[in-house]
């Protein structure tokens, strides 16, 4: 007798009927919510000697995501919410809301008080009462600062898993790396701080049978925006894990959704012999009607000049990034962007996949894009 791995890894969308799916009901249209760094925070988590002496450069910025978190990320849940009930009649009901990691803003000094983070921020996410399972991967600053590691593993990766289990009760895990398959859909959750990661996608990507493939990873994979060393293995010595990475995504079609840089942007990079495309967006809101600001439409903004963005980050580095975009514009082949921070409502129908992304907490999208390949 086959084992139940093999069995459903023989089970391909024209062959539903074996785990109990008519094959329409495995190709009914879904939306999901995508939301982005979020940096939930107070000034009670964390211990300010300690941050003095380790992150001092970093309080003004937790103090920002502190009062955000009080003052404006209420508002943003509720919006989201509001959301959620108004698709769930509509041809694509939401089946869950994603986040990109960076649930929390880390930096708390010792186990005990990361711990106390972790476990306010799930609460904060349970009040909001949103109906729909709440998934989401690891980000920097959800293992930043002492103790954040094993608060991590203590409280959010079994939050992980239940969530999971909601969707897909074929998925099992302990760790951040995994998957979930929903209709036509698998969602590979990639951690970024672990050194396996990249082999454990390698052996997703080998077992595929989905329509559609999502890779949730919280850096980019493609530079965008002004901060263009900050995606995954941007350093040297990791060059061939890089290569790696991008003709496996190119060689699945990928669709990477991520954050990290708390700017919105869409993107089609050539890998593998195929594309990818990536969408990033932000969810730290700063004023719920926010609009969006420095928008670039097409190829012609994806240059050097992305640098001129933020003019004060790095001046030092600026020569190198310009070169890092004269590099990455050879195999790019579309390109958003906006200073914007909300959500997007992303819809999966059939073999399109479309997102419709949302300023602060409004209900009308400033952009709707397709984001399959």
């Amino acid at each position: 007798m086959p084992s139940r791995r093999r069995f459903l890894q023989s089970c391909s969308a024209a062959t539903l009927p074996c785990l109990g799916l008519s094959a329409a009901e495995g190709s009914k249209p879904f939306s999901f919510i995508l939301l982005g760094d979020l940096h939930y925070d107070s000034l009670a988590y964390h211990d300010m000697k300690w941050l003095q002496e380790h992150h001092a450069g970093d309080l003004s910025q937790i103090q920002n995501y502190s009062r955000l978190t009080a003052e404006v990320m209420p508002g943003m849940f509720a919006a989201v919410k509001q959301q959620i009930a108004a698709l769930r009649d509509s041809a694509a009901p939401p089946a869950f809301v994603l986040q990109v990691g960076d649930l929390v803003e880390g930096l708390c000094g010792n186990a005990e008080l990361s711990a106390r983070q972790n476990h306010e921020a799930l609460a904060f996410v349970a009040q909001a009462d949103l109906g729909i399972p709440f998934v989401f991967t690891k980000g920097n600053h959800d293992v930043t600062g002492d103790g954040a590691k094993e608060a991590f593993d203590e409280v959010l990766l079994p939050f992980m898993t239940q969530e999971a289990r909601k969707l897909d009760s074929a998925t099992s895990h302990n760790q951040a790396n995994h998957t979930l398959s929903y209709g036509d859909a698998q969602f590979a959750f990639f951690d970024a701080y672990d050194k396996t990661s990249l082999e454990w996608l390698e052996s997703v990507s080998a077992k595929r049978t989905s329509k559609h493939l999502f890779v949730i990873i919280h850096p980019p994979v493609v530079p965008y925006g002004a901060r263009a060393t900050w995606h995954l293995y941007a350093g040297e010595k990791t060059k061939a894990q890089r290569a790696k990475l991008l003709d496996l995504l190119g060689q699945q079609e990928a669709m990477v959704l991520g954050g990290h840089l708390h700017k919105f942007s869409a993107l089609t990079r050539m890998a593998g012999g195929k594309s990818f495309s990536q969408l990033a967006v932000s969810s730290v809101v700063s004023a719920l009607n926010q609009k969006p600001k420095n928008e670039l439409h097409g190829m012609a903004g994806y240059t050097g000049d992305q640098v001129n963005l933020e003019p004060k980050h790095a001046p030092e580095t600026a020569a190198l990034r310009r070169e890092i975009y004269a590099t990455e514009r050879q195999q790019v082949t579309s390109f958003e962007y906006a200073d914007s921070a909300g959500y997007a409502v992303v819809t999966v129908n059939g073999s399109q996949v479309e997102a419709a992304i949302h300023a602060g907490s409004q209900s009308g999208a400033f952009q709707t894009l397709k984001i399959s390949v």
